[in-house]
C-alpha cells in the first residue's frame, strides 16, 4: 500500500512540475517581437534599412526617364486606352513632353533639401493618363499617374532606399470647373506639375507618408 501511495504522490509531484514548467515569466525570456511592437514597414517598402528614423537627404541630381515601350493614345474618348494620355501641349512627342513635367515637378520637390545624405533620384513613369479634350470639357475624371523612384549613392549608385513604386492619382476637373480653374492659371500641367512636387517631397522627407486619394477620388465620382 506505502508503495502504490509513493509511486502516486511522484507522479503527482511530476505533473505539478510540468504545469509550471508552462508558465514562465515573461522577464525570463529572450525579447519577441509581437505585431504592435514591430517596425512598421511603409507600404510599397520589402524592408527599411534600419529601425531608428532615416536620414535626412540632399538631392544632388534629378533623372527622370519616360520609356519608348509605354503606350501613347490621341484618341479623343473619355477613357481612352494608353499607359500615356497627354493633350494640353500642341501634338507631338508625348514622351518629350510627360518627361519636362516630371522632370519640372521632381526638381521642384526636391529643392532645398539640407541632410547629410547625399542622394541621386531616378523616376521612371509608368503611367501618365491625364485628360482628353472630352473629358475636360464635360465629366472630368482622375489623371492617374504613376513612377518608380530610386535614390542611389552619386559616387557608388549603392540604393540608398529600396525602390518604390508610386501611385499619384489627382481628381481633375471637368466642364464649368475646369474652364475657370483655367482662367486662375490652374491648367492641368500646373496642378499636375503641384501635385506631383508635393508626392516627392513627402516621399523624400517622410517615406511611406503619402497616402494615393484613389478610392476617395473614385467615390467622388459615384
Amino acid at each position: 500500500m506505502n508503495i502504490f501511495r509513493s509511486l502516486a504522490l511522484v507522479s503527482l509531484g511530476l505533473m505539478v512540475s510540468a504545469c509550471a514548467s508552462v508558465d514562465v515569466p515573461s522577464r525570463n525570456l529572450p525579447f519577441e517581437a509581437t505585431p504592435d511592437a514591430a517596425v512598421q514597414v511603409p507600404e510599397g517598402y520589402e524592408s527599411l534599412p534600419q529601425i531608428d528614423p532615416l536620414p535626412a537627404l540632399r538631392v544632388s541630381s534629378v533623372t527622370v526617364e519616360v520609356p519608348r515601350t509605354l503606350t501613347v493614345s490621341e484618341t479623343n474618348s473619355y477613357l481612352p486606352k494608353g499607359d500615356i494620355v497627354w493633350r494640353e501641349d500642341p501634338f507631338g512627342d508625348r514622351y518629350v513632353q510627360v518627361q519636362a513635367i516630371v522632370q519640372r515637378a521632381m526638381e521642384a520637390g526636391s529643392a532645398s533639401l539640407e541632410g547629410p545624405i547625399e542622394a541621386a533620384l531616378h523616376v521612371e513613369v509608368q503611367r501618365f493618363h491625364a485628360l482628353t479634350q472630352k473629358a475636360r470639357y464635360t465629366t472630368g475624371g482622375i489623371h492617374a499617374i504613376t513612377f518608380k523612384m530610386r535614390l542611389t549613392d552619386p559616387a557608388t549608385g549603392t540604393l540608398l532606399r529600396p525602390e518604390k513604386v508610386v501611385e499619384a492619382d489627382l481628381k481633375a476637373f471637368g466642364g464649368a470647373r475646369a474652364l475657370e480653374a483655367m482662367t486662375r492659371g490652374q491648367t492641368q500641367k500646373v496642378r499636375i506639375t503641384g501635385h506631383l512636387a508635393s508626392v516627392i517631397r513627402q516621399e523624400l522627407t517622410k517615406p511611406g507618408s503619402y497616402q494615393n486619394p484613389r478610392l476617395g477620388l473614385l467615390q467622388a465620382f459615384q
